[in-house]
C-alpha cells in the first residue's frame, strides 16, 4: 500500500538521531504502511519518544505529542466548544486535528490518562478508523496518513493503572530497553557533545545503578539523564557535581540512598 503525503519531507540532516536496538524501525514503517496503530513499551527515558520523532521525520509526518496525566480527558484530545469573540465555536483537540489532516498523534504514558481516553481510541484502532464526535454529531474517517501511537512504562503499572487487554490487543507492540553499552555511549556523546571517552564512565555508572531498580531506587538511570549529565560536564561543570545534579538527585530523595549512590559514583570516577 502506498500512502500519498502532502507534508514536506524532513531533510536527512535534520532527522533526529536514533540508534536502533533491533528491527523496530522496519516494524514501525510496516505498521504505518498498513495503517496499524502502535504501542511502545519500555522504561522511562530509554528512547521511546525520540524513536517516534525519528520515525515521524523519516516518514515525513507531523507529530502531535500529548503527555498523559491524571486529569487528561477524552475532550482534551477530541476538542470542545469555546467562547471566541462573543461566539461559541468548536475547537479541535490534537487527536481530532490529526484524524482530519493526517500525521501521528502520540500519547505518551497512556496509562496515566483517565479511562475515557482509551475508550475514544477504540474505533480509531480497528478496521473502522473513525472518530465519533458526540458534541458535534460528526463521525470522522481518519485520513490515510493518520497514525496513532501510544507508550507506557510497564514498570510503573499497578492494579489501578494498567492498560486493559481490550486496549492492548488493538495495537502492534514494540518493546524497548536501554541501549547496549557501545550504542548508548555513542548516543550520549552525539547528543551532548562530550567525547565518547568521557561518556563511557557515565554509561558504566548508569548500568551499575540500573541493577538497583526496585530495591533502593524505583527506576534506573535513563539515557535522558545521562545526556543531561554529559551536557553539564561538556559545559565545564565538575564531574562530581554533574553526577549529583543529573543522576543521583533525580533518582531519590532519601539521604541514605543518595549517599550510597554518590559513594558508588565516587569509586567509579576515582
Amino acid at each position: 500500500m502506498t500512502i500519498a503525503l502532502n507534508f514536506p519531507l524532513t531533510p536527512k540532516s535534520e532527522i533526529p538521531h536514533y540508534s536502533p536496538q533491533g528491527n523496530e524501525c522496519a516494524l514501525f514503517e510496516s505498521a504505518w504502511t498498513r495503517q496499524l496503530p502502535v504501542l511502545l513499551k519500555g522504561p522511562t527515558g530509554c528512547g521511546k519518544t525520540r524513536f517516534v520523532q525519528h520515525m515521524a521525520a523519516k516518514l515525513g509526518l507531523p507529530v502531535s505529542t500529548v503527555s498523559c496525566h491524571d486529569d487528561l480527558t477524552a475532550a482534551d484530545l477530541t476538542g470542545r466548544y469555546l467562547l471566541k469573540g462573543g461566539e461559541t465555536v468548536w475547537v479541535d483537540g490534537p487527536l481530532t486535528r490529526a484524524v482530519r489532516n493526517g500525521g501521528i498523534c502520540y500519547l505518551d504514558e497512556i496509562v496515566e490518562a483517565r479511562k475515557d481516553v482509551a475508550v475514544v481510541l477504540h474505533p480509531l484502532t480497528d478496521d473502522r478508523r473513525i472518530l465519533p464526535l458526540e458534541r458535534t454529531g460528526e463521525i470522522l474517517e481518519a485520513q490515510p496518513a493518520f497514525m496513532v501511537v501510544v507508550s507506557y512504562n510497564p514498570g510503573y503499572q499497578n492494579l489501578m493503572k494498567a492498560l486493559k487487554p481490550s486496549t492492548r490487543q488493538r495495537f502492534v507492540s514494540i518493546e524497548f530497553d536501554f541501549l547496549p553499552r557501545d550504542k548508548e555511549i555513542t548516543t550520549v556523546a552525539i547528543e551532548s557533545g562530550l567525547s565518547e571517552a568521557k561518556v563511557a564512565p557515565l554509561v558504566d555508572l548508569a548500568r551499575r545503578l540500573r541493577i538497583l531498580k526496585g530495591q533502593d531506587i524505583e527506576e534506573g538511570v535513563s539515557t535522558r539523564l545521562l545526556i543531561y549529565c554529559a551536557t553539564l560536564i561538556e559545559a565545564g561543570m565538575p564531574v562530581a557535581d554533574a553526577v549529583r545534579a543529573a543522576i543521583v538527585e533525580p533518582l531519590t530523595d532519601e539521604p541514605d540512598v543518595k549517599a550510597a549512590l554518590l559513594e558508588v559514583a565516587k569509586a567509579m570516577f576515582a
